[in-house]
C-alpha cells in the first residue's frame, strides 16, 4: 500500500472502532512499525487542523481516537437531541485534582489533603469514568490506588499528564492551596476565551460535554 493508503486504513480503523484504538493494535493491523504508524497519523491530524474539518484526531497516552471539533459541539447536541449532565461539584473538582497531580493515590491520601471523607466523591468520579483503580499500596490492608483514566485526558484536551499545567512551587501549605486551585484557574481561562452561552465554556462543561458523548 501507498503512504496515502495507509492513513485511509488508519481513518477507517479509527472510525469503526469509535473508541480509543492503541498505537501497538493499529501497527498490528497494518503490518508496520510503530514509529511509522505514529508518523502517518502525525501527518493525518494535521491535514485535518489544516482544513478546518468537523472531525479530528486525538492523542490519548499511546491510544488514538476520531472526535467531532469542539466548536460543533452546540450543533452535534441539538442535532442528537443530547442534555447536558449536571456539572461536577467543587469537592469533585477538588478530589480531581488531587488525585491528577500525585497519582496513583489512596483514598486516605485523597481524604488528608482535603480534610474530610472522600468516599462519595471517589465512587462518583469512578462511575464517570474520571478516575480508576490502578492496583493495591503494599501496605497492612493493601488500600487501592486510584489515578486518572484516558477519558479524563480527553475532557482536558491533553494528550498526556505531562501536560498538566505545572505547581507553582512554596510552602507545602501553599502547595497544596495551589493544587486545589489549579482547576480553578483553567475555569477562568476558558470563560475568558468563550461566550457565557457556549457549551465549553467552563472546566466542568468539559468534563460534562466529554461524559455524554462528544
Amino acid at each position: 500500500m501507498t503512504e496515502k493508503e495507509y492513513r485511509s486504513s488508519i481513518e477507517a480503523i479509527l472510525f469503526s472502532a469509535g473508541d480509543p484504538v492503541d498505537l501497538k493494535r493499529l501497527a498490528e493491523s497494518l503490518e508496520l512499525p510503530e514509529d511509522s504508524v505514529k508518523a502517518q497519523l502525525d501527518i493525518l491530524m494535521n491535514e485535518y487542523a489544516e482544513l478546518d474539518r468537523g472531525i479530528t484526531i486525538i492523542r490519548l497516552n499511546d491510544t488514538y481516537q476520531m472526535v467531532s471539533v469542539k466548536k460543533f459541539a452546540p450543533q452535534v447536541r441539538k442535532a442528537m437531541d443530547l442534555r447536558r449532565n449536571i456539572p461536577l461539584s467543587q469537592a469533585a473538582m477538588e478530589v480531581l485534582a488531587v488525585v491528577a497531580y500525585n497519582q496513583p493515590v489512596t483514598k486516605s491520601f485523597v481524604e488528608q489533603v482535603r480534610g474530610v471523607d472522600c468516599s462519595g466523591v471517589i465512587g462518583s468520579l469512578t462511575t464517570k469514568g474520571l478516575i480508576e483503580e490502578k492496583g493495591r499500596l503494599e501496605l497492612p490492608g493493601r488500600p487501592l490506588l486510584y489515578g486518572t483514566t484516558d477519558h479524563f485526558l480527553r475532557c482536558f484536551s491533553i494528550s498526556s499528564l505531562d501536560e498538566l499545567p505545572p505547581i507553582p512551587k512554596s510552602d507545602d501549605k501553599g502547595d497544596r492551596g495551589q493544587q486545589l486551585n489549579l482547576f480553578d484557574e483553567e475555569k477562568k481561562d476558558a470563560e475568558a476565551d468563550s461566550d457565557s452561552d457556549e457549551v465549553q465554556g467552563t472546566v466542568e462543561e468539559i468534563i460534562a460535554d466529554a461524559i455524554e458523548g462528544n
